[in-house]
C-alpha cells in the first residue's frame, strides 16, 4: 500500500528541501517578510504544488518554521501557516498555469490580513488589501516566471 520506499524517501526529501528553501528565504529577506506591508519572496515556491505534491508539505513546514520566527505569535503561526496549507492544496487542483497563483494570494489576503488584524489592530480592508498586493507582487510577479520555467524542466519533479 502507498509509495514503494523509494519514492516515499523522494517525496519526503522534496517537501523537506522545499520547506527549507521557504524557511530560509522568508527569513533572509525579514525586512520585507511580515507585517502589514509585505512581500514575501518566498510565496513565489506557492507555484511547485503544479508540479510536485510534495510542495505542499514543504511549504506548510516552511511558512510553520518562518512564521515562528516572525514573531507575531501562536495565532498567525497556526493561521498564517494553515493558510499556505489551504493554498498549496488548491493549488494541486488548478490545471490552467494562469490561475495557479490565485488562491495564495486570496486565502492569504483574507487570513494573513485577518490575523493581522487581530493581532496588531490594524484596519481589516486596508491590511487585506495590503496584503493582497504583495502576494500579487511575490505569486504573480515572481512565481508565475518561475512556473514558466519550471514548465520547460517539468524532468526535473519525475
Amino acid at each position: 500500500m502507498g509509495f514503494p520506499r523509494k519514492k516515499r524517501f523522494s517525496y519526503w526529501t522534496r517537501a523537506a528541501m522545499i520547506a527549507a528553501i521557504y524557511a530560509l528565504m522568508t527569513v533572509i529577506f525579514a525586512p520585507i517578510s511580515y507585517g502589514m506591508i509585505q512581500v514575501r519572496i518566498s510565496e513565489m515556491l506557492m507555484v511547485l504544488p503544479f508540479f510536485t505534491g510534495a510542495a505542499v508539505p514543504g511549504l506548510f513546514v516552511g511558512c510553520l518554521i518562518a512564521n515562528i520566527y516572525g514573531g507575531y505569535g501562536i495565532i498567525d503561526i497556526v493561521f498564517g501557516s494553515m493558510a499556505t496549507l489551504i493554498s498549496a492544496y488548491l493549488v494541486t487542483k488548478i490545471k490552467h498555469r494562469w490561475l495557479v497563483p490565485l488562491p495564495p494570494v486570496v486565502i492569504n489576503a483574507l487570513i494573513v490580513g485577518a490575523v493581522l488584524h487581530s493581532v496588531l489592530g490594524l484596519p481589516f480592508y486596508l491590511t487585506v488589501a495590503w496584503v493582497g498586493a504583495g502576494q500579487v507582487i511575490a505569486c504573480y510577479g515572481l512565481g508565475l516566471p518561475l512556473l514558466m520555467i519550471l514548465e520547460k524542466r517539468q524532468d526535473i519533479f519525475s
